[in-house]
């Protein structure tokens, strides 16, 4: 899922093609893309763009007359930037923005629709549409640690639920605890100050240099290939593969579609902690310590 490094990507491409420019219509071609009726999808029409913002994980452009619409990418949707009135060709195609200067086409890959496209009338309700996470670069580091102490939940789930933090999700979260040598399963309530500062450090380090990586990149090109595995990253994506800080083998946590990356040694003192997938199948046998599992290896 496009987190807030790629939302801002986006928006640095898209500020130089579309801010100024009139929209001549918007092409859907998935009905179930579009969540709102009032005001009615051919509002927009010929309304020329003021603005842009990030509101949680969604892209939002402001129109003329207070109108905006808004895109949530989900976890396959990608933006493309397009020559005037292009084709929306292939299933993947859900929907084409004709500008006066080219076409912004939204397309989601698999099976499943889960982006969405919403037009509404105001600010007010654009901010209905906000989960009401934290944004960490207003934010100062008290206002940082209440947020996540209102639950007691484990830094992973903390950092990725939209109504406590903004923009982030799998990947990021996955980096920002290895930046802080955080375990991703510790507790809000359990950490001290010296982790709360650490935390707090990481995420607005980590979130800052990959949305200024990311627009940099933008700057020369239209972002085409958004993605959260970056060969670069630390942790995320890189399950066996030495941590950059340590060299010791990334390891995983697996979850229905999704895993957490960390560096045992950094992150859990050396413990590895239980894939509920893998750890029910091997029960006794499921190594521990990082040195379990070396041993494990040399069978």
């Amino acid at each position: 899922m496009p987190e807030l490094p790629d939302v801002e990507a986006y928006l640095s491409a898209l500020e130089p093609r579309i801010v100024g420019h009139a929209l001549r219509g918007v092409r859907v071609a998935s009905i179930s893309l579009l969540r709102t009726v009032d005001p009615p999808l051919s509002a927009v029409d010929g309304r020329t763009v003021r603005r842009l913002r990030r509101v949680g994980k969604r892209i939002a452009v402001g129109l003329d007359g207070e109108l905006w619409f808004v895109i949530h990418l989900m976890i396959a949707g990608r933006l493309h930037w397009r020559a005037v009135d292009a084709r929306l060709a292939g299933r993947n195609a859900l929907a084409a923005f004709d500008f006066d200067d080219g076409t912004l086409v939204l397309t989601e890959a698999g099976t499943k629709r889960r982006a969405s496209l919403h037009v509404v009338r105001g600010d007010d309700a654009l901010e209905q549409l906000d989960p009401g996470g934290i944004d960490v670069f207003a934010a100062d580091l008290d206002a940082f640690r209440d947020a996540l102490r209102v639950e007691n939940r484990t830094l992973k789930r903390a950092l990725t639920d939209p109504r406590i933090v903004s923009g982030i999700g799998n990947a990021y979260s996955d980096e920002i605890l290895h930046a802080a040598q955080l375990s991703p399963i510790a507790l809000t309530h359990k950490l001290t100050p010296a982790q709360w500062e650490r935390l707090y450090d990481a995420t607005r380090a980590t979130l800052r240099e990959w949305s200024e990586r990311l627009s940099a990149e933008a700057a020369t090109g239209f972002p085409e290939h958004v993605t959260a595995f970056r060969p670069d990253m630390a942790v995320h994506g890189r399950f066996g593969k030495p941590c950059p800080r340590c060299e010791a083998p990334v390891q995983r946590i697996q979850f229905a579609d999704n895993e957490t990356n960390y560096c045992a040694r950094c992150q859990t003192g050396g413990t590895i902690l239980a894939d509920r997938s893998l750890s029910r199948l091997l029960k006794g046998d499921w190594p521990r310590t990082l040195d379990e599992l070396e041993t494990l290896k040399r069978r």
